[in-house]
């Protein structure tokens, strides 16, 4: 491989540069654990226990990485098309409203498995719908999806506060929520769908399943389809992509249509995995965090789910840790998810310079070596 212009091997950029992230980040977070006075060897070992070694702690490792999938291929598709799409937030909180109105409609009437369609159905689209006028914007207006999907967070959240209280809230609650589904609004949880109670209380459900499939969907969206080497080819080069004949108006509608829908999928497993009822901010971070998941996971499938396992271990081992280390704060396991997506992110690139120099240097011959 040609290192001269900076380039990698796959393994190196995929695989060596976020793991070298990963260590710098728990090294630093290290550090600050190290000068509250507790034992940062023994924090990690509290962490890992809590989210992997015991069936109930995977159970919510599972559950939280299943809402970081669904953000981060919604940032990961938007990426390809060199797109930076920060509205998961929003989109998956107005999609939350699909699921909720597919649910509400039919929980009384069939059982989940019949209501899933129409509530897959019902958040894709009102997550694309979110998505749809910061895409327009963009593509007709210029104006910039960055702005415009942050304000469409902040508009996503008010209009839900006002559904939520004076529309479709639970008669004579003054919480600002729907009322509890039926059971045929409500998923599974794979304990019910496996032998044993391996995952304890933990609310892991059947939308994991479905956040899978969503990754074998966009993998094959984006490497397998003529749509996809579209969507490539006007993030790597929208110019040239324009000489090709491909529309950028189309792709960076399109492209957006996709990404909004990922996220709306994400109050599957919310709002019918584990709430049974659509609530005021159900979201919770999730569709900020799925920026660092994409980050991490190189906006490809399979680094997603690895990186959203990452974040779920931290999410889950986190409140361990700080149930175990009252020393270690609720806001000290925030920092260190910070730090890990501040590395992951900001400083994506940091270790990239000396290791173009160090294989170059490898790649070369003996006398350019000397």
């Amino acid at each position: 491989m040609d290192m001269s212009a900076g380039q990698l091997p796959r393994w190196v950029d995929f695989g060596l540069i976020p793991a070298l992230n990963l260590i710098a980040a728990f090294f630093v977070s290290g550090l600050v654990v190290l000068l509250i006075g507790e034992n940062p060897l023994e924090a990690v070992e509290i962490l890992l226990w809590g989210s992997l070694g015991y069936g109930e702690g995977i159970g919510f490792t599972l559950f939280n990485a299943t809402s970081f999938i669904f953000t981060g291929l919604a940032v990961a598709v938007a990426f390809h098309a060199g797109l930076f799409n920060i509205g998961g937030e929003g989109q998956a909180y107005v999609g939350g409203l699909g699921v909720a109105f597919a649910c509400l409609a039919l929980d009384r009437y069939v059982p989940w498995w019949v209501t899933l369609p129409f509530a897959v159905a019902g958040g894709a689209l009102f997550g694309a719908a979110w998505a749809l006028i910061p895409a327009w914007l963009q593509a007709t207006r210029g104006s910039h999806i960055v702005i415009t999907t942050i304000m469409f967070n902040f508009i996503g959240a008010a209009l839900m506060g006002y559904l939520l209280v004076d529309v479709i809230a639970k008669p004579g609650s003054m919480q600002p929520e729907t009322r509890t589904f039926e059971d045929g609004g409500r998923l599974p949880l794979l304990d019910n769908l496996i032998p044993g109670d391996f995952f304890g209380t933990s609310q892991v459900n059947l939308s994991l399943v479905i956040a899978l499939i969503c990754c074998f969907l966009v993998w094959a969206l984006i490497w397998r389809t003529r749509l996809g080497y579209e969507i490539r080819t006007f993030g790597a080069n929208p110019t040239a992509a324009v000489y090709a004949g491909i529309s950028p108006v189309r792709i960076t509608i399109v492209t957006m249509l996709i990404s909004g829908a990922m996220a709306g999928l994400m109050a599957i497993n919310e709002i019918m995995g584990a709430q049974h009822r659509l609530l005021i901010e159900f979201v919770a971070g999730y569709g900020f965090v799925g920026i660092a998941v994409a980050l991490m996971g190189r906006a490809h499938p399979v680094g997603i789910v690895l990186a959203a396992i990452l974040f779920g271990m931290l999410y889950q081992g986190g409140a361990e840790l700080s149930f175990e280390k009252p020393a270690i704060t609720r806001d000290m396991i925030i920092v260190i998810q910070g730090l890990v997506i501040l590395f992951a992110g900001a400083l994506e690139y940091m270790f990239r310079p000396a290791l173009v120099q160090l294989f170059s240097f490898a790649g070369a011959p003996a006398g350019q070596a000397e």
